[in-house]
């Protein structure tokens, strides 16, 4: 079932402290992007964000749970977690993930080019 509309706007109302989050609409569902970085995404009217050392010692107690058949497990966020540990939490994850490749890079790649 795709997440709905209104699930997406109720959660960006819950980060709305900073103007760094933005999302994209994919299949249905919504990617969450925090400075540019993937960081989770709304999954049948569920907020995930991925697994990182800080997030899973941030969200002990949080079942962890796969946004479609044969993805990556990611954790869950309830809803009800305030402004402020919501912008802590994305900015936790964003800081432990890779620095995302640019799209030249990435073309390169296809191409077997140096």
């Amino acid at each position: 079932m795709p997440s709905s509309e209104e699930c997406l706007k109720n959660i960006l109302e819950q980060v709305s402290l900073t103007d760094e989050i933005s999302y994209r609409k994919m299949m249905g569902e919504y990617l969450i992007y925090f400075r540019g970085k993937v960081i989770g995404g709304i999954y049948d009217n569920r907020l995930l964000v991925k697994i990182t050392k800080t997030s899973a010692l941030m969200l002990p107690e949080t079942a962890m749970q796969q946004p479609y058949g044969g993805a990556k497990e990611m954790l869950l966020v309830d809803s009800s977690k305030d402004k402020t540990f919501l912008y802590k939490l994305f900015k936790s994850i964003y800081s432990e993930l890779p620095a995302a490749k640019s799209k030249r890079q990435t073309d390169k790649k296809k191409n077997n080019l140096p």
